[in-house]
């Protein structure tokens, strides 16, 4: 819910009030200055639209439609964000299959407190409709963290057909293929595509809360 920020665990009385002032400072003052942007408003507009489609594929002529800029300029005001640690693209991966999608990136946050004060949503997980989607940005975005700490050169994608098979999360190791389905409950079954399997021989594996810290750190 509040992310990984210092100053959210060390003092977790004000956790909001530091998130959003994180948000005004950091976000919204030091990059746009840096950036020369001279529409703040406009990359507000951005940035809230990309939270509020976390763990989805991102198109860029639509997010520009919704918020009133070309395609290259979101491209280039997201490689601005990425460049600024605030949030990260996920590749499709794509290798054999005609039907597989190949050119769409999914978009994800480094901070799961900052995404949802870009939104303003600071609301109990027990009353929420997108726990699923900030629980796959926390495992990601927590498992990349690890990957640069440890300085492991992966690849990594995410995995999905026209016909909406759909892996959350690949790791090319070595050359060889690892997939992840993440789940918050660990009683609901998770079911990998065998066209996935198949082709690529790949190992896969469910993560919930039960197992996620193994895959965090593994």
């Amino acid at each position: 819910m509040y992310g990984f920020y210092p100053d959210v665990l060390t003092h977790p009385v004000e956790k909001q009030q530091i998130l959003f002032e994180l948000m005004d400072s950091y976000l919204y003052k030091d990059i746009l200055n840096y950036a020369g942007i001279r529409k703040p408003e406009v990359i507000q507009k951005l940035v809230q639209s990309l939270a509020y489609q976390v763990g989805q594929e991102v198109v860029f002529k639509e997010i520009g439609d919704l918020v009133g800029l070309d395609p290259k300029t979101v491209r280039s005001y997201i490689d601005i964000l990425e460049k600024a640690y605030v949030l990260f693209r996920l590749p499709a991966f794509s290798r054999n299959l005609r039907n597989e999608i190949k050119k769409n990136s999914k978009i994800y946050f480094y901070d799961n407190g900052i995404r949802n004060a870009v939104v303003g949503a600071m609301q109990p997980v027990s009353i929420r409709n997108d726990v699923g989607a900030l629980w796959e940005n926390f495992l990601i975005s927590e498992r990349i963290k690890q990957l640069r700490y440890q300085k492991r050169r992966y690849q990594i994608y995410f995995w999905r057909t026209k016909q909406k098979q759909e892996v959350d999360y690949v790791e090319e190791r070595d050359g060889k293929i690892f997939g992840y389905e993440f789940k918050l409950n660990p009683i609901r079954t998770i079911r990998f595509p065998s066209t996935f399997k198949e082709t690529y021989q790949a190992k896969v594996k469910g993560i919930s809360r039960d197992n996620f810290r193994d895959f965090v750190l593994m």
